[in-house]
């Protein structure tokens, strides 16, 4: 269904982003002044209100967000592809419990729109592998996505 326009996360979405997950991010990029897109994994809905992801601190993100606080995050779930607009800030510089230097982003939600084109739908989600140690990254995706959840 396209075009559906809401102020927050719907249930599908929300229950979608407590886990970590492939998603992008728009930012307005600080040097050009145009659009920049990342593609991040460690999203969690704080509440259907509210989005955190955490990025290294020296990623682009932080800088852009740190000149332009708007963002769209782009998510594909639910059979359908969503914008998910609103003003993003650092809610903590480096963020608790996890061994590498990550910033802690707060995406106070403006609106949520499904941007899905006419007459279709999504029959199947992005997937990733890590190509790193499989351990390893499992053990700190797990350090991150907790240490969001506590924050």
């Amino acid at each position: 269904m396209a075009n559906e326009v809401e102020k927050k996360l719907i249930k599908p979405l929300f229950d979608e982003l407590q886990k970590e997950r492939f998603v992008t991010i728009a930012t307005v990029d600080f040097e050009a002044g145009g659009p920049n897109v990342s593609a991040i994994s460690w999203v969690l809905a704080k509440d259907e209100n509210t989005i955190y992801f955490a990025v290294d601190q020296r990623s682009r993100i932080i800088q852009n967000l740190k000149q332009n606080q708007l963002a769209v995050i782009n998510l594909i779930a639910n059979e359908s592809t969503y914008s998910i607009q609103g003003v993003a800030g650092i809610k903590q510089e480096r963020l608790n419990d996890v061994p590498l230097k990550l910033a802690l982003v707060e995406l106070k939600i403006n609106e949520v729109r499904d941007v899905m084109f006419y007459g279709s739908k999504i029959t199947a989600v992005p997937q990733y592998d890590k190509t790193y140690d499989k351990a390893a990254a499992a053990k700190l995706d797990n350090q991150v996505m907790e240490a969001m959840k506590k924050a």
